[in-house]
């Protein structure tokens, strides 16, 4: 890594704590303040954190039962890095910046989310391929304050705006609005460029839409998106949360868009229909679905949401223009032809679900698959067409012997990933998870604040 300077002078304001920001692999946004002389002394060697932020479950216990990778040891130190480009004025006095993690030799560490993603970002580059993504943030707003929330085990809470479901009511409440009024104009603040945002299905409910833009940036946007949301919903008294379904409603998502360009010009599209380069890209995708679901579907929770008929895709399946499909092709415009990856739910890690996209992208294009026919009619409740996983251990045991995602993603990401998981799964079964509920008090405790 080149030296790094930094001066806390040249900002508009004067600066008194600069933080460091990153995911772990279960999508917590994660980091540390330091004075702004600290950081200035150490922004380029990096900065010393215990290996627990990627041994540690969402309920703060760490995780045993399968391997560690060489640089876990007895809470041993990693180096995070700060991406200098990544540096902004979060509110005065405050700068952010986002890293990586890094071994003591300089070798990156694979379960990294960030340094997952740019590896496949990297390998597709060599392929002559560039990519852009999108990704739409849901996310339910309650009226309650995060301290309410927690009194009430994050359970019969009042949803922000009003009980109105379906999709796009303008009459919502005024709460509501000036809730997403407010998280623009913080966004904007920042430099993070929205499209859009609106009511979504269930009450309470809302979809950012983010520009487009590089897989990494994106990446990066969307994790200082969902902290911005979350700031601004405790400053007004209210809470928000991105788990998978957070009431026995409806599920929400983090659909991904994706298009390929080479030289220029959009790689996906064909006047008669999906490109070659498409169709091979949709092949990689189906082939590695089902491994691919355990990053995308992560906690108990998940899987929930995998309702036939309530909007989230149940089968391996992809359709031109079709939503109830797993993967669907938008074809026929220049600038526009992409794909839509609607398998992520709103608490998956999007640095990793965009690193198992690519790696699927990335098989289909070197191995020319070719995908079956597209789905026309409507992809649930149809038994001769495969499911996807619905469970977090099925997932992981299709993860765990998934070739082609074990040589893109490598083993150490897929069999430490595959661990976390199965430890998962035994503490919702021995903690006090109750797998014939609903929606289980020990989900509701777990995942409403975190990821």
């Amino acid at each position: 890594m080149s030296e790094t300077t930094y001066t806390a002078t040249e900002l508009e304001t004067p600066v008194h704590t600069v933080r460091l920001e990153s995911t772990n692999h279960d999508g917590s946004f994660l980091g540390k303040n330091l004075a702004p002389k600290k950081f200035a002394a150490s922004a380029g060697s990096g900065f010393a954190m215990a290996d627990l932020l990627f041994g540690l479950d969402l309920g703060n216990a760490p995780t045993f039962g399968f391997a560690f990778p060489e640089w876990r040891g007895h809470v041993s130190d990693v180096q995070f890095r700060p991406d200098m480009s990544t540096l902004v004025q979060w509110e005065s006095g405050l700068q952010s910046v986002i890293g990586d993690y890094w071994q003591a030799d300089g070798s990156p560490i694979g379960t990294c989310p960030r340094n997952l993603a740019r590896k496949l970002v990297d390998r597709l580059a060599t392929r002559g391929f560039t990519a852009t993504v999108a990704v739409e943030i849901e996310a339910t707003l309650f009226e309650e304050s995060i301290h309410e929330a927690r009194e009430k085990g994050y359970r019969d809470l009042t949803p922000l705006g009003g009980s109105a479901g379906t999709a796009y009511h303008l009459a919502k409440s005024k709460d509501w609005i000036d809730y997403m009024s407010a998280v623009a104009r913080r966004l904007d603040e920042i430099g993070i460029e929205w499209e859009a945002w609106s009511d979504e299905d269930a009450a309470g409910q809302v979809e950012l839409n983010l520009v487009p833009g590089d897989p990494i940036s994106v990446c990066d946007n969307w994790a200082r998106a969902r902290q911005v949301m979350r700031e601004v919903a405790f400053e007004r008294g209210h809470t928000v949360t991105f788990m998978a379904k957070p009431t026995a409603g409806y599920g929400q998502a983090s659909h991904v868009n994706l298009s390929l360009q080479r030289d220029g010009v959009n790689a996906f599209y064909a006047e008669d229909g999906p490109s070659p380069t498409m169709r091979h890209a949709v092949g990689g995708l189906l082939a590695t679905m089902r491994g691919a679901a355990s990053v995308m579907l992560p906690q108990i929770t998940s899987y929930r949401r995998l309702v036939d008929l309530s909007g989230p895709p149940t089968t391996i399946t992809w359709g031109i223009a079709n939503k109830s499909t797993a993967v669907r092709a938008v074809c026929g415009h220049p600038a526009y032809s992409r794909l839509e990856y609607r398998v992520p739910g709103a608490d998956a890690n999007l640095y990793l679900a965009v690193a198992a996209i690519l790696a699927g992208v990335i098989a289909g294009l070197d191995g020319e698959i070719e995908p079956p026919e597209p789905v026309s009619d409507l992809a649930w409740c149809v038994p001769d067409l495969e499911r996807l996983p619905n469970t977090i251990t099925k997932a992981a045991a299709a993860l765990e012997t998934d070739l082609i995602l074990r040589e893109q993603l490598g083993d150490e990401f897929v069999d430490y990933w595959v661990g976390t998981r199965r430890w998962e799964w035994m503490q919702f079964h021995t903690a006090g998870g109750d797998p014939f509920a609903e929606l289980s008090e020990w989900e509701s405790a777990r995942y409403f604040e975190f990821p």
